[in-house]
């Protein structure tokens, strides 16, 4: 007969696993909308009516049965909730992390933990807060910090990236989520079971790298080609 003890214990692994899976379906979405949105900043390369024109299109998929930006807001809601879901699970994790081990270790070893994982919590946090002022930038408010116009979003964005404290900020921002996305791939092919020999987990790690590379250095190329002005009004 189990203890309560032993079955306290289960519930506890259980909810673990749980929580880890949440926090890696939540991520491989949030994986897949990055990729759209990089593609769609890459129309910045077009030119300006291509960009714009992507813009509006996006404001106007599903009409008429949708009302326009309605398909936009039924993303926007579901990407809210896998961050609440990804974050509050994090959270758990880490707290529950702590409390089994309560007491650090007097030398801290990170022989076999790699940058990206030991940047994870930190990375997430910085994440948070430019996703805040990128929604502020070009989507809620739209802040120009060149003073210019809001109404045109190609030239809101050339605007942006001309500043060039801006584009420093956006790349700071692009090394983040390259870390956070190389340890995120790794982890989430960890939890669905995809990293259960010697060649599965090299191609976890190699997924990792393509992923944060890919994502992280397709967002970097517009800024800074706006800023060396292969990108221009």
């Amino acid at each position: 007969m189990a203890t309560p003890t032993l079955v306290r214990g289960a519930r506890a692994t259980r909810s673990t696993i749980s929580l880890k899976i949440a926090m890696a379906a939540s991520g491989i979405l949030f994986i897949l909308f990055v990729l759209t949105h990089m593609y769609g900043n890459l129309k910045a390369f077009s030119g300006e009516e291509a960009f714009n024109e992507y813009a509006h299109h996006l404001r106007t998929i599903g009409e008429p049965m949708l009302p326009e930006s309605g398909l936009l807001w039924v993303i926007r809601l579901g990407l809210i909730l896998a961050l609440i879901v990804h974050v509050t699970s994090a959270a758990i994790l880490s707290s529950r992390a702590a409390k089994a081990r309560p007491v650090k270790y007097a030398v801290k070893k990170n022989i076999r933990s790699s940058f990206s994982s030991r940047t994870m919590r930190w990375g997430g946090v910085t994440l948070l807060v430019f996703l805040v002022w990128h929604l502020l930038n070009f989507t809620i408010v739209k802040i120009n910090p060149s003073g210019g116009a809001t109404d045109n979003p190609y030239r809101l964005m050339v605007d942006t990236f001309d500043v060039w404290w801006m584009t420093i900020i956006y790349l700071a921002a692009m090394a983040a989520l390259a870390l956070h996305l190389h340890h995120g791939t790794w982890s989430a092919l960890q939890t669905l079971g995809l990293t259960n020999s010697p060649l599965a987990r090299q191609r976890a790690k190699l997924a990792g790298w393509v992923v944060a590379v890919v994502i992280a250095g397709g967002f970097s190329l517009v800024p800074l080609s706006v800023l060396l002005g292969i990108i221009e009004k």
